[in-house]
């Protein structure tokens, strides 16, 4: 069974980068009716917070993404303990005492002399007693995996065929001097014992994937299929990085972007098919081969939310804004005609509280100097509510027929008295809706 998993640290609220790595994974599970595994990694307890976990699920749920398990980390330590036991029974993972300091006095010597910055294995055969004096030092030991120095090939799903030169990168540090077992490790033997089968991920972690699948072939795992997507880059190409704490989800479902046009925007941003609007999550599944994506960078720009956000809204029926068009007060035999009276003309859904406010409290009238008495007369013709069908037409009329305007300059002003605004929905369905005449 295809197996997929997003796997969040809880440091934080998940952004749109985040996004794109959850959707992926997603959609392949539910796209082969397979298994889509929430695992929060957590193994950093310093800096996870419960908070966080909640607000993870809150986002995903948000957007429709649901999960078919949970996993978290910090409760699968033994197992980590057990695995990393394996290793140094292997004589694969070795203690080293270097300091960061000393570490990165190396790399600089390397730089300097036109050496790629790999650690230098300088500790890999410390004796008992070199150790026991480390530590007589003050120093504390973390623990390093021995790669093989071979090359590391796979066929990634986005990138293409892959080679990298284990010998052109750094033995990485599985567990720190603190005991805490690191992203690398815990999530190969996580992804093993929950059969995970696919992996999609940012291509920041094409070196992780070498190492892992070096790890893995020492345990006797098979590595799974991975893909590696690109990253994001403002409208113009800069780095996200520092933005993307302004583009968390949350923020984005405050500001009121509608789920399925965050989910249509990142389902085809930076493949080779165009953007297009979906109404539902299966449509989604049906469009979606990660053989798309293409490798280079790929621009977000969170102004594009703001088209497809409206053209959600557009498309809302009544149904989907019952509970929300209940909180505004509105009359109940009103409120689905209220609502597919204006949808068209809202940014968001929540803009249809102007609109409430002005069928139920009336309109501040927007009324031009020059139109004053014009408006005058024809809000004297215009009746008191209620208004039938036919009421804009009726009043139109008899004001065309007393002030003699027409076209532009008699529906203008007429509008901008009953509503405020310069645009919006069409006036014959509008002003039935009104509860009040407006007063000048």
């Amino acid at each position: 069974m295809v197996t997929t998993r997003f796997a969040p640290s809880p440091t934080g609220h998940i952004h749109v980068g985040n996004l794109r790595t959850a959707l992926m994974n997603w959609v392949i599970a539910r796209k082969a009716g397979g298994t889509f595994i929430l695992r929060i990694d957590d193994t950093d307890q310093e800096r996870s917070k419960e908070e966080y976990v909640d607000g993870i699920k809150r986002d995903l749920d948000w957007l429709g993404l649901h999960w078919d398990r949970v996993e978290r980390q910090s409760l699968r330590l033994d197992r980590y303990a057990a695995e990393a036991d394996r290793l140094r029974g292997m004589d694969q993972l070795y203690e080293v005492f270097e300091t960061p300091t000393e570490l990165d006095l190396k790399r600089k010597k390397q730089l300097n002399m036109g050496r790629p910055p790999v650690y230098d294995r300088a500790q890999l055969r410390l004796s008992a007693d070199q150790k026991t004096a480390l530590r007589a030092e003050g120093r504390v030991g973390y623990w390093r995996f021995l790669l093989d120095q071979t090359r590391i090939e796979w066929t990634d799903g986005i990138l293409g065929p892959i080679s990298i030169d284990a010998a052109s990168v750094s033995d990485p540090v599985l567990i720190r001097a603190d005991g805490q077992v690191l992203y690398t490790f815990a999530s190969v033997v996580d992804d093993t014992d929950m059969g995970v089968t696919h992996i999609v991920r940012g291509s920041d972690h094409v070196t992780n994937t070498a190492t892992q699948i070096q790890i893995m072939a020492a345990l006797g795992f098979a590595p799974p299929a991975f893909a590696h997507h690109s990253l994001l880059t403002g409208p113009g190409g800069e780095g996200l990085s520092k933005r993307l704490g302004s583009l968390a989800l949350r923020d984005l479902r405050a500001g009121g972007v509608e789920p399925m046009a965050l989910l249509s925007l990142m389902a085809r941003l930076g493949a080779s098919l165009p953007i297009e609007l979906r109404s539902t999550h299966q449509e989604l599944i049906d469009g979606f081969e990660v053989g798309q994506f293409g490798a280079a960078p790929t621009k977000f720009d969170a102004d594009d939310l703001t088209p497809l956000t409206a053209r959600a809204v557009a498309a809302l029926p009544y149904a989907a804004v019952a509970d929300h068009l209940a909180t505004l007060g509105l009359p109940a035999d009103r409120a689905e005609t209220f609502w597919t009276t204006i949808r068209a003309n809202l940014a968001t859904r929540a803009d249809a509280a102007d609109w409430a406010q002005i069928v139920l409290d009336g309109p501040t009238p927007a009324i031009d100097p020059e139109d004053a008495g014009f408006i005058a007369t024809a809000l004297a013709l215009l009746p008191d509510p209620p208004y039938g069908p036919t009421a804009w037409a009726d009043w139109t009329d008899a004001v065309k027929t007393a002030t003699g305007r027409k076209g532009k300059t008699l529906f203008r002003p007429l509008r901008l008295a009953l509503t405020g605004r310069e645009k919006g929905p069409e006036m014959a369905d509008f002003l039935p809706l009104l509860t009040r005449k407006p007063k000048v």
